[in-house]
């Protein structure tokens, strides 16, 4: 079933590089906003606004809610321990394919058919999330459906440059006003966008609280297999219980320092301050070469920190990164800092989850270290700190981590809000970091009749100290790190970043 809002007001909006939020009659309608430089504008009765000299025209043509084809199970269902200390955001992800000769009208009316039918085989991504006391949320499977929007844009694909995400990327994707009632807000939007070059962009935001980024690509992959006329054959497993507390355990048998809060800067009270830092992204690339160099180098002292096992490229990686991180900040020797690291739970649990397992499996892990100590020691000492961390996350370690959840009386405190200088819920910031690995996880291939993507990646990083590291596409074995600093510590960090490869 299909609601549509067909619109052809014309935006002209003043950009440096292409579209600045598209969706404004539905802004009126469902509170989806419109994000400008560090300004929220909400298009009510303006729809001209000037944010550069640079002039782009954007045109949204429609508007559509996406119910399942069919008839789905209704209900409320539970959601898991995991999902509760998730963020109540929308995970942001762009991709980029070349000029085809495909027009919009006919781009979106494939994707609003292929998504209607994908809501039958996902369909809890189709419902709406309640609160349920104590900062928990529960899953209404109530199929009022997905939002996708298709746009027509003066830009050309050229303009996006290295595809950071900037806010010219993110105004590809539909954000959404968090000051609404939860209930009203869809759990997956999507925007089609069309560049004048023939190009067009696909942004998607799909709920951090009912998926994780491999449950997101399962379901993105069964989509486009639908919308390329293929049968969908690999049905997600969406019983979440498997991964509530388990009953025999009344209390964590761990220390969980992923839920504490974070070590401030010597001589903070708090980390007020540096939330509200300027920050700016960045994009850096590892060619094969680079990353095997870091390998080898994390690998030259291996045998004195006990590991008997080499490093891992993403060991070598992660603890390369953080170190450069300690020496762009300038820490005092004795700065307590630490790397928080997610890890995918599916096949560490005993037995391993279900296969397809549909939700949030992956969870938050912390090394700990001074300062001086990343800094002045080989790289294998800060790779070693990321593979104990790792090696934490253990069956007993998970089971004990999903208990520490359930005893909380409200989890608000743990979830993370995503969004820049925001002063609610947890911060990564400095002195720590927060690294996501997308380096195993299968990102490429999402053809939806039209040809594979020349480009995927997140469509926004929310913080200070947050990283992505993800595979170079077409380039076996190269990895992009993407990730927002203080803006005071982007040219030091990229330095070092180079520099001590």
């Amino acid at each position: 079933m299909y609601i549509a809002i067909r619109i052809g007001l014309k935006v002209r909006l003043h950009a440096a590089m292409g579209a600045i939020y598209i969706p404004l009659f539905y802004s009126i309608l469902q509170g989806i906003h419109i994000r400008c430089c560090k300004s929220l504008i909400l298009f009510k009765f303006f729809p001209w606004v000037c944010v550069s000299r640079k002039r782009k025209m954007v045109k949204l043509m429609a508007t559509y809610t996406v119910r399942p084809a069919k008839e789905t199970p209704g209900g409320y269902r539970c959601l898991s321990d995991s999902d509760q200390v998730r963020a109540l955001t929308h995970a942001p992800t762009i991709y980029f394919y070349p000029p085809v000769n495909v027009s919009l009208e006919s781009a979106t009316e494939i994707l609003r058919h292929s998504l209607s039918e994908a809501l039958v085989i996902f369909y809890p991504l189709a419902g709406r999330l309640h609160w349920i006391g104590g900062g928990r949320l529960e899953l209404d499977c109530n199929a009022l459906g997905a939002l996708l929007i298709a746009v027509e844009s003066e830009a050309k694909i050229d303009d996006f440059g290295d595809f950071r995400p900037t806010q010219e990327i993110r105004a590809l994707i539909p954000s959404v006003d968090y000051n609404k009632p939860i209930h009203e807000l869809p759990l997956i939007l999507v925007q089609i966008t069309k560049f004048s070059c023939g190009g067009m962009s696909l942004g998607l935001g799909i709920s951090h609280t009912i998926a994780d980024g491999l449950s997101a690509l399962h379901f993105i992959s069964e989509w486009a297999k639908i919308a390329r006329g293929e049968q969908s054959n690999s049905p997600p497993f969406l019983d979440r219980s498997v991964l509530l507390a388990p009953e025999h355990l009344s209390a964590p048998v761990f220390d969980h320092p992923e839920y504490s809060t974070q070590p401030l800067l010597i001589g903070k009270q708090d980390n007020m301050e540096e939330r509200k830092r300027e920050t700016a992204i960045l994009k850096l690339k590892l060619s094969k070469d680079q990353v095997e160099k870091l390998k080898d180098k994390a690998n030259k002292d291996r045998s004195a920190s006990n590991n008997k096992r080499p490093y891992t490229r993403y060991e070598a990686v992660a603890g390369h990164i953080w170190r450069s991180a300690c020496k762009a900040r300038q820490h005092e020797s004795q700065q307590p800092t630490t790397l928080s690291i997610i890890v995918d739970a599916r096949n560490r649990m005993e037995p391993p989850l279900p296969p397809r397992y549909f939700g949030n499996a992956t969870f938050r892990v912390t090394a700990e270290s001074m300062s001086g100590e990343l800094v002045s020691k080989p790289l294998g000492y800060a790779s070693g700190k990321a593979r104990q961390a790792i090696e934490k996350a253990t069956h007993e370690y998970l089971q004990s981590s999903l208990v520490y959840v359930k005893c909380q009386e409200d989890v608000t405190q743990f979830r993370n809000f995503h969004t820049v200088g925001c002063a609610k819920g947890a911060f990564y910031g400095n002195p720590n970091l927060e690294i996501t690995s997308w380096a195993r996880l299968p990102i490429y291939g999402a053809d939806f009749g039209w040809g594979q993507e020349i480009y995927m990646g997140p469509g926004a990083i929310g913080y200070d100290g947050k990283v992505f590291v993800f595979p170079g596409q077409g380039l076996e074995g190269s990895f992009l790190v993407a990730l927002r600093l203080q803006v005071r510590h982007i040219d030091a960090f990229q330095k070092f970043f180079y520099e001590d490869i």
